[in-house]
């Protein structure tokens, strides 16, 4: 399982990266570095927030995980797993 302060470093990553993105789009369509500026920073600090909670909310949810691959999340033990060669 992730740690909280995983989670919250790539939840900066993953925001800067989108945040410029905004900017230049907010330049290019409005011409003005203030406008895009001030889109870009407030838009970094609500979609990092979302980001964050977005990413624990799904550390609870098992759909797509492979079983044991969580320490503390449900799922098939080593012994619950089928063996065909062994036929157990």
């Amino acid at each position: 399982m992730d740690t909280h302060s995983r989670s919250l470093a790539k939840a900066i990553s993953w925001r800067v990266t989108g945040s410029i993105d905004t900017m230049v789009l907010s330049f290019l369509i409005t011409g003005s570095i203030k406008f895009a500026a001030a889109i870009g920073l407030t838009e970094v600090m609500t979609k990092s927030l979302l980001y964050y909670l977005h990413e624990r909310a799904w550390l609870k949810i098992p759909f797509g995980r492979e079983a044991g691959s969580s320490a503390g999340q449900p799922g098939l033990s080593p012994a619950d797993v089928y063996r065909p060669e062994t036929g157990a």
